[in-house]
């Protein structure tokens, strides 16, 4: 089957090879056929290195597809079930997932660490334990979420990653209250899907902040009240806190510059919400005295900060209601032979979600 490899981090190309096969299947895993998979920053952060992921890997972690073989023990799941894979998996039986906390689960971090993919010169992994820039992908049952029939694969691609992480920054995360002013620096699809979670709790105010003036176009259209570059946040916040500070700042870059400046915009006892992810050599510096006096609240987001299933069964009926916009998340689309066009369009930019058909 068709697969696209990374060979070495730090690679900035993938190669799309025909000779890969995926591997693992047996009781209690499911062979799933991806049908549609968007590029999430995430998969670059592997490839360059900022994100840790052992090589040679297939990309992709945001997927969607079709059950074609359960195993041993797979009860939830049949062959033709459209399903959503989830990178991060709940156990249901540690100490996070007794807690409630499902989305701290270290269970699916194990899964990236075994290889699910083969071929001629030696095993591949999959990033985050999945890897869905390949035809196939055999998975843990519990990576495999089933979704209604009629929801469409690049929709459904997208809620398993970009969508769930945004929204549940806003929704869970922060739980924005209802006229309070907010501002979301980085504005990809997860930014844009924080801005309309914010939307949805009612945020007074939105400033969405970005570099890109394509971006900072398409989240006016998804409810950002204003968009802004960079250099021109401050005069936003003077024009909409009167230089108090925004009540929420979303980070979803993943630098500690750019985390600095979120804090710095954060209104005294205001909240910062750190939604991207960045490099465990990045440190965040922040003075003791500040830290005290201000009562900031800083509160990182994983995965949306809340139970992954219910997300997404949140996001599907969020869509139905046309309460949020997902189709309009997908600016750019591309055969998987074209994977490398997707790769540019991300790191200029250019796109929210290139949706790639596979």
């Amino acid at each position: 089957m068709r697969a696209a490899v990374l060979h070495e981090i730090g690679q900035e190309k993938l190669e799309v090879l025909d000779d890969v096969e995926a591997v693992g299947f047996g009781p209690g895993k499911v062979r799933v056929r991806v049908r549609a998979t968007g590029l999430c920053h995430s998969d670059l952060s592997a490839m360059s290195g900022v994100l840790p992921q052992p090589a040679p890997f297939v990309p992709g972690h945001e997927g969607a597809g079709e059950v074609l073989e359960a195993g041993d023990g797979v009860r939830h799941l049949k062959p033709g079930d459209r399903v959503v894979l989830c990178w991060l998996p709940a156990c249901g039986s540690c100490p996070a997932c007794k807690r409630g906390q499902t989305q701290l689960c270290l269970a699916g971090f194990m899964n990236a660490g075994t290889p699910n993919f083969r071929r001629p010169g030696g095993d591949l992994f999959g990033f985050a334990g999945t890897g869905t820039f390949a035809e196939e992908v055999v998975v843990d049952a519990g990576c495999a979420v089933p979704i209604p029939q009629d929801v469409p694969y690049d929709i459904a691609a997208l809620i398993g990653c970009g969508v769930t992480t945004g929204l549940g920054a806003a929704l869970n995360t922060a739980d924005v209250t209802a006229g309070s002013s907010v501002a979301v620096i980085g504005c990809g699809g997860v930014g844009i899907s924080a801005v309309q979670g914010a939307r949805l709790k009612g945020a007074a105010e939105i400033v969405a902040v970005d570099p890109v003036a394509s971006r900072r176009e398409a989240a006016l259209k998804f409810g950002a009240t204003r968009a802004v570059s960079p250099e021109e946040l401050a005069g936003a916040r003077q024009e909409v806190t009167g230089g108090e500070g925004f009540d929420y700042v979303f980070e979803v870059v993943g630098r500690s510059a750019t985390a600095r400046t979120a804090y710095e915009n954060t209104r005294r006892g205001g909240t910062l919400v750190v939604v991207g992810a960045g490099a465990m050599d990045d440190f965040l510096q922040l003075n003791m005295f500040e830290l005290f006096f201000d009562e900031k609240r800083i509160l990182p987001s994983l995965y949306g900060g809340g139970d992954v299933l219910r997300s997404y069964e949140r996001a599907i009926a969020l869509w139905r209601a046309g309460r949020i916009d997902l189709a309009g998340l997908i600016t750019h689309r591309v055969p998987l032979a074209e994977i490398n066009e997707a790769l540019d369009q991300m790191r200029t930019g250019t796109a929210l979600r290139t949706c790639i058909e596979i």
